[in-house]
């Protein structure tokens, strides 16, 4: 299968480290012009080294729906169109698992904005260009948090990432008469970020071994499993796929 995204423009948030890291060097490396933002200036910088003067980074929050609007208009007057558009921003923000009582409305709206809002609001910027150019796609990364329960324990992440597949399927009915397709990555626990790396230790070896043991293929995943997924849903190899959730966890 080729997989080559010359001359397309690709979009990934969340781009400073793990999963969006790897996912904007790996369409970097297969020829798009890569678009990557996030909140973490100084990480970002080490992003935009690796996908080389082609690309561009940008230091956008997107909970902040003008900003998400802005770049989508900086990418697409550069380049003239968005071919693809990866949701990749979220996470759990350094919270930990705590009793529902104990959850104040900040900390559960905050995780909401991020991984479920932050991914309307991107689609929401892309939607038009999209249409006017008869095609694209959205691939959002979610979590296998989304499609059970969460290992960190936290109600607002495991509730954004369900609610997020569910947009996911949401926008696939609703854009795909512009042959747009939208479609869902849901990767089991990779040590990615310094937040899984923290989840890692405090399993403990015995939390870890029953961690590994759960796991089919016995090994944990890495960025790469999860940037191959999202280079087969843009590619045309997916072009009949829309509104599917991929779990990439080695197995269940």
């Amino acid at each position: 299968m080729t997989q080559d995204f010359t001359g397309r423009t690709v979009i990934v948030t969340g781009a400073a480290h793990g999963f969006g890291r790897a996912i904007a060097a790996a369409f970097a490396g297969r020829g798009a012009t890569v678009w990557a933002c996030d909140v973490l200036a100084e990480e970002l910088a080490e992003t935009g080294r690796l996908i080389g003067p082609r690309g561009a980074v940008r230091a956008v929050d997107v909970t902040d729906r003008a900003a998400v609007q802005a770049l989508v208009v900086e990418a697409e007057a550069a380049t003239g169109a968005i071919d693809v558009l990866v949701n990749n921003a979220g996470g759990v923000l350094g919270q930990v698992g705590r009793p529902i009582e104990e959850i104040g409305p900040d900390a559960w709206q905050a995780i909401f904005d991020v991984n479920l809002s932050g991914a309307f609001w991107c689609s929401q910027a892309v939607a038009p260009g999209m249409k006017r150019k008869g095609g694209g796609r959205i691939v959002n990364i979610s979590s296998g948090a989304g499609l059970g329960v969460s290992l960190t324990g936290i109600q607002a992440y495991a509730s954004a990432k369900a609610g997020q597949i569910g947009l996911t399927r949401q926008l696939a009915h609703e854009l795909g008469a512009w042959g747009i397709t939208v479609n869902n990555v849901a990767p089991g626990f990779v040590r990615s970020n310094p937040t899984t790396e923290r989840q890692w230790e405090a399993m403990g070896e015995a939390g870890q071994a029953r961690l590994m043991n759960a796991i089919a293929l016995r090994r944990l995943g890495t960025v790469d499993d999860i940037a191959n997924a999202v280079l087969f849903f843009a590619s045309d190899s997916a072009g009949w796929i829309s509104g599917q959730v991929l779990s990439v966890d080695g197995g269940k």
